[in-house]
């Protein structure tokens, strides 16, 4: 069984809390259930698999700008920051080499 690790990080990339769902799960399911735990922040990066209209006006109801890209099947393209969203992966590397350090 696979499993998915949501996290949310600081801007240091240092896990803030963290919710693992199943790997077969949606990232709908993470982002339900850190969403009424995310700090007052400005920016929120996302991968695509957290796409989705009711996310993104939950983001901005709270006042946080979202730095997610769309999904290719997408209508209408978002635009976001690619040059903050290029960041979002650092938080990914961090928990992997930690993960990994003793095998």
């Amino acid at each position: 069984m696979n499993t998915k690790l949501h996290a949310i990080c600081d801007s240091q990339g240092r896990p803030i809390n963290v919710f693992v769902s199943a790997g077969q799960v949606s990232d709908y399911i993470g982002a339900k259930a850190l969403l009424s735990s995310l700090p007052n922040v400005d920016w929120l990066l996302g991968d695509r698999g957290y796409d989705a209209d009711w996310f993104r006006e939950a983001l901005q109801d709270k006042g946080i700008r979202p730095c997610i890209p769309g999904r290719k099947q997408r209508k209408i393209p978002v635009k976001y920051d690619k040059r903050r969203y290029k960041r979002r992966n650092r938080p990914s590397r961090d928990i992997t080499a930690q993960c990994t350090a003793g095998q």
